[in-house]
Formats: C-alpha cells, structure tokens, sequence
C-alpha cells in the first residue's frame, strides 16, 4: 500500500488519502483503490486499518483488525491466499497502528466505455469500509 502525501505522524489534517497495492485485502479491496483514512482515529475488532510493517517500518499495509492480543492487534488480509499479516509477523503494536479505512475510492476500467458499464462503475465507485464484525469471529479462527 502507498501513502499519498505527508508523514501520517506529521499530519495536521486528520484525514488522508492511500493507494492500495497488492491482493492481500480483495475482495473488500482490489489493488488501485483509492482509501480515504482517518488518523489517530479509535478502532475496534473488524475495522480495516493502514499500519506500518512491524519488520520494516518505512512500508505502510492495509489489513483488517481481528483481535487484540498480548503486545497489539492481530490483523490479516481478506484474502486468505495472500501472505503477509499476523500469521508472518504476529501482533502489531498500537504505536504503529496509523489510521482506520473510512471508504474506498474505485477509479474507473479504463475497458469500461459501454453505458451499463459505465452505470456500474458509478454505483459502486465510492464505497464506505465497514467494520466486518462477523468476519473478524471466523478469522480468528484460523
């Protein structure tokens, strides 16, 4: 995932822009998304959230909250394929938790030219992120 824009511990403004990058969060997100996050923002378990890597500081992820542990949160991808959450790096500490996921931004196909496409596009573009409740009780199971 790619930060847009300033140092996120620097920002003045409590809301920011992220790109997503990567399969780990599809279907909730797909890679080119657009996220508008709130920093400093309070989270829960099911929340979708932008961290930094606990093994390499300087690479912001996208994942989803599952549970707080001893020394953080557990967080995994929607997509169970995907590698690269807690079940590589384990709990996440609260200091490098940065903002919570308030909506996705999906900007358009550029194949998508044909009016129904078009339609489709506009009705699903902007999506808030919601908190997955029930998703967060099955992931913790794995």
């Amino acid at each position: 995932m790619a930060e847009q824009g300033r140092n996120p511990r620097e920002a003045r403004v409590p809301l920011g822009i992220a790109e997503v990058t990567g399969p780990s969060m599809y279907p909730t997100l797909r890679h080119g998304d657009q996220l508008l996050v709130q920093y400093r923002a309070p989270v829960r378990a099911g929340d979708v959230a932008v961290l930094q890597h606990p093994l390499q500081q300087d690479l912001l992820i996208v994942k989803r909250l599952v549970e707080r542990r001893d020394g953080g949160w557990w967080v995994l991808g929607d997509n169970p394929a995907a590698e690269g959450d807690s079940r590589l790096f384990g709990t996440v500490p609260d200091e490098l938790l940065l903002a919570r996921v308030l909506c996705r931004y999906r900007p358009r196909e550029r194949d998508q030219r044909s009016l129904g496409a078009t339609l489709a596009w506009l009705s699903s573009a902007l999506r808030p992120v919601l908190g997955d409740r029930s998703l967060s009780r099955r992931l913790r199971a794995r």
